[in-house]
Order: C-alpha cells, then sequence, then structure tokens
C-alpha cells in the first residue's frame, strides 16, 4: 500500500527538527513524553502520529504550529489502514472499548475459534492460517500485561447463537468468555438481546482506543484490513454510538449468565 505522502513529509520534518536541534531519538522522546519506540516509528513513517504527538512537537521546536497543518492534512488524506499501526495502539492503549455484532472479537477468541474462523472463508492458505492463529493468540497478551487496559466489550447475542467451527469449539469458546469476564477485573463483557431488535450497532464492528497521550481513535475492521481513524468530529460520533449501543446491552451479570447458558446448548 502507497503510503500518504503528508506522513512522509511529517517524518521527515520531525527528523530535520531533530537533527537541527542535536538530539538523539530517546532525548526528543524523553521531552514529548512519548515512548522512544514510538518516536522511532514515525520518524521512519511507520506510525501515524496523534494530534497531540505533533503539538508536543510543536512545542519542543518552538515551532510555528507546522506539525500540527501536517498532522490535519494526514487526516484528510485516505486514512492509511495499516494493520500494524492498530496493533500498535492495541498493545499501548490504557482504554479499548469494542463493539462486535458478528463474531468473538480477536482479543477474547480460543484457539480452536480463531483457527475455524479463518478457515472458514477458504481465502487462506493452510500455512498463513497458523501464522494468522499465532498473530491473533499473541495480541491477547495485552489482557494479562502488568498495567493491562480496561477493556470493556458489547457482543451481539448472534455472536453467541453463530457456528463457528463445530458445538465443541462453540462452548470451549463461550466458556472462555464467562471465565475471562469473572476473573480478569479489567474485562467487562456485555450482551445485547436479540429482543433488542433495531439499534445503533447494526452499523458495523468498531474498537475505541484511549492511548497515554493525546486523544482517542476509532479502528474499523473491514473485509480485508482495517481502518485507524482519529478525526475528532469521527471520533466523537463513535462515542455516541458507543454509548448507544451499551444503552442496549444486558448488565455484565446478565451477560454472564446468558453466555454460561447458551455454551451449554452447545453440545
Amino acid at each position: 500500500m502507497e503510503r500518504s505522502s503528508m506522513l512522509e513529509h511529517f517524518a521527515e520534518e520531525l527528523r530535520l527538527a531533530r537533527a537541527g536541534a542535536g538530539m538523539s531519538q530517546g532525548a526528543l522522546a524523553e521531552a514529548l513524553s512519548y515512548s522512544a519506540a514510538l518516536v522511532a516509528k514515525v520518524e521512519t513513517g511507520e506510525r501515524r502520529p496523534s494530534l497531540d504527538f505533533a503539538r508536543r512537537s510543536d512545542t519542543v521546536f518552538g515551532g510555528d504550529g507546522r506539525f500540527e497543518r501536517i498532522q490535519r492534512r494526514i487526516s484528510r488524506e485516505t486514512v492509511v489502514p495499516w494493520f500494524r499501526d492498530w496493533v500498535g495502539v492495541e498493545q499501548e492503549a490504557t482504554t479499548l472499548r469494542s463493539f462486535e455484532p458478528l463474531c468473538v472479537p480477536g482479543l477474547l477468541q480460543t484457539e480452536g475459534y480463531v483457527r475455524a474462523l479463518l478457515a472458514g472463508g477458504g481465502l487462506f492458505a493452510p500455512d498463513e492460517i497458523e501464522q494468522q492463529v499465532t498473530n491473533r493468540l499473541d495480541r491477547q497478551a495485552a489482557l494479562t500485561r502488568d498495567r493491562p487496559p480496561l477493556f470493556t466489550v458489547v457482543i451481539d447475542e448472534h455472536v453467541l447463537r453463530r457456528r463457528i467451527g463445530g458445538p465443541e469449539v462453540m462452548r470451549e469458546q463461550l466458556r472462555h468468555l464467562v471465565k475471562v469476564g469473572s476473573t480478569l477485573p479489567r474485562v467487562r463483557i456485555q450482551v445485547v438481546p436479540l429482543s433488542a431488535g433495531a439499534y445503533a450497532g447494526l452499523g458495523g464492528p468498531f474498537v475505541i482506543a484511549t492511548p497515554p497521550h493525546g486523544e482517542d481513535v476509532v479502528y474499523l475492521e473491514g473485509q480485508r484490513h482495517g481502518q485507524v481513524v482519529d478525526r475528532t468530529e469521527y471520533v466523537q460520533r463513535m462515542i455516541d454510538v458507543w454509548e448507544s449501543i451499551r444503552g442496549e446491552a444486558l448488565s455484565q451479570q446478565q451477560s454472564l449468565d446468558l453466555m454460561a447458558e447458551v455454551a451449554e446448548t452447545w453440545s
């Protein structure tokens, strides 16, 4: 995928400003209160800078607001949808709010469910499936790290009843949801019951992430790739959608009871 020209421009300006100030990447990271790894990725165009990152860069280099102007132009370009960009956001986030009407969210999938999901479409070769299974299970470490994110998930009841793999795979998956939702204090899982009828979530899945610094971003999952959006007005709209969806969901305890009940129907 072709990289955004404004993204390359931001990366180049940051490298030039840092070199001009005689700063190392580590020193710049410290001045910005961001990790050195993130600064390195922004300088190579691998990560899109947030508005907060751009504003801090302007402050550090006493700029005339040029970093913020370039960042805003990146956001106006077609958003570069690299999934690896989202994985970085997901791993660093302090809060993740996920809505999924179609299948169990990736961070909560069992190995059997992931494999059945990927094999079911017939789009991947066996070695690609194994690589994807490994990648997805590796990402789940975010939930058990030292300071895990507050992870709130809302799923549609259809997710509990859609057969992915066989009954055994579904029973194991739903029991896993109950276990994680009961034992990990920073994971909350809620279900929108079938009785809700039409509601705001039918527009599709999304995740809202709150990074350690800066503004929330939204991840939209597509058929073959995802898209990370940080435009303020769009993010605010999705937060409103999220609140509306939460309003339709059962309480956490009711949701755990329903998941446990449906798990036993898969026999």
